[in-house]
């Protein structure tokens, strides 16, 4: 799936808004959002095109007005990169032929939205990719550049070698051996640089190389200069590139100090020095070694991520002066759980990792049931006090879909909070090679875990301000849906919101939320406070959940008045539910209720649609606020709704606002709410002053 937080920037070119608009429903159906634009002309065509950042042109072959030829055309004059994509009617080797032919690169069948969908999604990656390969392909030439003149700089003595000869050298390398320049030593072999005693144990290292192993840290041998003297020395390895070829980097150290007195320095500087672990830093540069050999093909390595559940609960109990002893007790239990060929560290305050080598996913899996099942029931003793701890485990299956460092951790660090989410002492590995078997596993824990938290009362509230730019003093919060995890922890929605849209839970969340709303609104009125609290619902409750009703009985229930709810409706899926949200709306509007279309302006023509549907309240996507004191289209887009809504005597709000200088830019545009982090992150209290 395209990355959630990015936006398709996308041109649509069809004879008809409808047909435009239904490809559009297709695709946010399919979880992408969505910037949509539509060229009435070939002049506006080109005025985009050279003017916009646009992502992607899907083109419709059929199209009368603009023929795909000429839409596929004007694309590559531009000379940017922006994928064509054509939408046929029917799939055949014909159309597939003439759209190549003409100039796309993938044939989407307009009648099959998951075929639209994954075409889009698919070229939208590809994308992504390509861009991303650009950036680090410059960044990569700039960090070479800079690195090469830090070593040319530096005292260390460096060398890059290919195939067991010199390619490079600086000058602290030939002043250690003895040669006066460059040329001296360049196509010299290393193993002229070795003492023969130390001959053959050198030749195992560059055949191990040679063969895709990785090189050793180090590697104590004797060193002969130019002159024939020998010294003791350290060669330290680095795989790396010179001039875009693959090579490999040496360090020589000359031994000055005593062999054990180095050995117990290098232990200072990789070890934990409570939990006598390796630290983070030095279990860094393992990991990073563990996924260079998993873009290089290699598998068969994994990342394994490791917290105490209750680890604050915990040390409530036994007190903060015992903190450092249950660490310990912690790093000591783990390391006689682990197996085989593995590095363990202390990750950070109370995470624990252990980096496994030569394990397959079974093996893996063995492996973190190992470490669970050591502290399952297992008590740790702290002097004249106990306590028991159950883990909670991430994981990931390092190979060549997931080979970049942040990628691995992320989503070892996302696979730790499912597991501590939906209740801990649980496992989850993430493994490529697997995803579907594991994606069903995980999906299934969650939707056992919402029923769970529906039916104990385990879901909270928290509330954002909205402020008036106006100087209205009126109380107005939105309220945002939060989960309890048992650990006492607070899941965030993006983890179990889209499993319970997908299995039919959105009716019950929406009922409890608009449940609880109404009571708290009812709590407020008592202490003389008319506040006014904005929901957000799904169209889904409002066809299938009988929620009009609901709403209904609850306002009489507890005697509020309707104009203190505002009801929150997403813009893009207005289209595929308007009947029932107009009479919805007609229903909601007799009980006083408000409602407001959130998401505005991402629909080819959203003021358009206000025709059919008639909200009080407009929330501007939060795409238009994002950087909006340095994007002049944004501000210029805002601007707009912000003049046309007050013509039709609708209020407006800007979300997710982040920074002052946005701030100014909002009020001389003259939009009359603003919510964001900036002014007020959400909190479990409604206790912001707006006065």
């Amino acid at each position: 799936m395209a990355k959630q937080d990015a936006v398709i920037r996308l041109l649509l070119v069809e004879d008809r808004l409808e047909d435009a608009e239904n490809l559009i429903s297709m695709l946010r159906n399919g979880g992408m959002a969505i910037r949509p634009q539509r060229p009435e002309s070939a002049d506006e065509l080109n005025q985009l095109l050279s003017s916009q950042s646009i992502d992607i042109v899907l083109a419709s072959m059929e199209c009368k007005y603009l023929p795909f030829l000429e839409v596929a055309k004007a694309v590559e004059a531009t000379g940017k990169d922006i994928p064509v994509l054509a939408a046929a009617e029917r799939l055949d080797d014909a159309s597939i032929l003439a759209g190549i032919t003409a100039g796309a690169r993938e044939v989407a069948m307009r009648s099959r939205p998951e075929h639209v969908q994954f075409v889009v999604r698919n070229e939208f990656n590809a994308l992504l990719g390509r861009r991303a390969l650009r950036h680090l392909e410059a960044a990569l030439r700039e960090t070479e550049r800079r690195c090469d003149t830090l070593i040319a700089s530096s005292r260390d003595p460096i060398a890059y070698v290919h195939e067991g000869m010199h390619i490079r050298a600086n000058d602290a390398y030939m002043e250690m051996f003895g040669f006066e320049s460059f040329a001296d030593i360049e196509g010299l072999s290393v193993l002229d640089l070795i003492a023969p005693a130390d001959a053959d144990a050198f030749k195992q290292v560059l055949k191990q190389i040679v063969k895709g192993g990785a090189p050793p840290r180090q590697l104590e041998i004797g060193a002969r200069r130019a002159d024939g003297e020998t010294f003791d020395a350290v060669m330290e390895f680095t795989s790396a590139t010179y001039e875009g070829e693959p090579c490999l980097q040496i360090v020589f150290r000359q031994q000055i100090v005593d062999v054990d007195m180095a050995r117990e320095l290098d232990t200072l500087r990789q070890r934990d020095a409570l939990t006598r672990l390796f630290n983070r830093q030095y279990f860094m540069t393992e990991v990073e070694s563990a996924v260079a050999l998993a873009a290089g093909g290699s598998g068969l390595q994994s990342l394994l991520l490791i917290e105490p559940d209750n680890f604050e609960q915990s040390l409530d109990k036994v007190g903060l002066a015992l903190a450092d002893e249950v660490l310990v007790q912690v790093a000591n239990r783990l390391q006689t759980a682990v197996h085989g060929d593995v590095s363990i560290a202390r990750f950070s305050d109370h995470t624990f990792a252990v980096l496994c080598r030569g394990h397959d996913h079974k093996q893996t899996l063995a492996q973190a049931e190992a470490i669970r099942h050591a502290f399952e029931n297992h008590i740790l003793e702290l002097g004249k006090q106990s306590i028991s701890l159950t883990v909670s485990i991430g994981g990931v299956q390092i190979g060549e879909r997931i080979a970049s460092v942040p990628q691995v951790l992320g989503k070892c660090n996302q696979c730790l909070q499912s597991a501590q989410g939906v209740g801990g002492n649980r496992i989850e590995i993430f493994d490529p090679a697997a995803r579907d078997r594991a994606e069903d596993e995980r999906i299934h824990a969650w939707v056992q875990r919402i029923r769970e938290a529906l039916s104990e009362d385990q879901f909270v509230l928290n509330f954002q301000p909205l402020i008036s730019l106006a100087g209205d003093i009126t109380e107005h919060y939105e309220v945002l849906l939060r989960m309890k995890a048992p650990s006492g922890e607070i899941v965030a929605p993006d983890q179990f919101m889209p499993i319970a849209e997908e299995h039919g839970l959105l009716i019950e969340l929406d009922r409890w939320v608009i449940g609880r709303t109404i009571a708290l609104l009812s709590e407020r009125r008592k202490l003389g406070k008319e506040t006014v609290l904005f929901v957000k619902v799904e169209p889904s409750s409002l066809v299938e959940g009988d929620l009009h009703n609901f709403i209904g009985s609850q306002l009489k229930a507890h005697g509020v008045p309707g104009t203190q709810l505002v009801l929150q409706l997403a813009e893009p899926k207005i289209y595929t539910h308007l009947r029932p949200l107009q009479a919805f709306q007609k229903i909601v509007g007799a009980y006083g209720c408000r409602v407001c279309l959130e998401q505005f302006g991402t629909s080819l023509n959203s003021f358009q649609m206000l025709a059919h549907f008639d909200p009080a309240i407009l929330k501007i996507d939060r795409s238009f606020i994002a950087d909006l004191a340095k994007n002049q289209d944004n501000q210029k887009k805002v601007r707009e709704f912000s003049t046309q809504a007050q013509k039709l005597g609708k209020k407006t709000i800007a979300e997710f606002v982040s920074d002052a200088a946005s701030m100014s830019v909002l009020f001389s545009i003259g939009v009359d709410m603003v919510q964001g982090n900036f002014l007020a992150p959400a909190s479990p209290a409604m206790n912001y002053d707006f006065g």
